[in-house]
């Protein structure tokens, strides 16, 4: 009976990465943060003026939403008065 090709690349890969668990530890570390750095070289930083309107996008709509929670509040509450008041 043959092996698949996944199970015998399985132990040759445990072999050839170290059989010393600290070896291991600091190599699985060490590529993580390989990774990042990659991850974080491929981030595009937008420039001042793209900061300056995102944030005034975020802010407006931050305010606009207070807007419509606040009267949708202001409204239940005026409707839940007059249902309960008896008049």
């Amino acid at each position: 009976m043959t092996e698949t090709s996944a199970k015998r690349g399985s132990g040759r890969a445990g072999k050839a990465a170290g059989g010393n668990p600290i070896s291991r530890l600091f190599g699985a570390v060490t590529l993580f943060v390989r990774q990042i750095l990659d991850e974080l070289r491929k981030v595009v930083r937008p420039t001042g003026p793209e900061l300056v309107r995102y944030t005034t996008v975020v802010v407006v709509f931050v305010l606009v939403m207070m807007a419509i929670v606040s009267g949708l509040d202001l409204g239940w509450s005026k409707l839940a008065a007059w249902a309960l008041s008896g008049n």
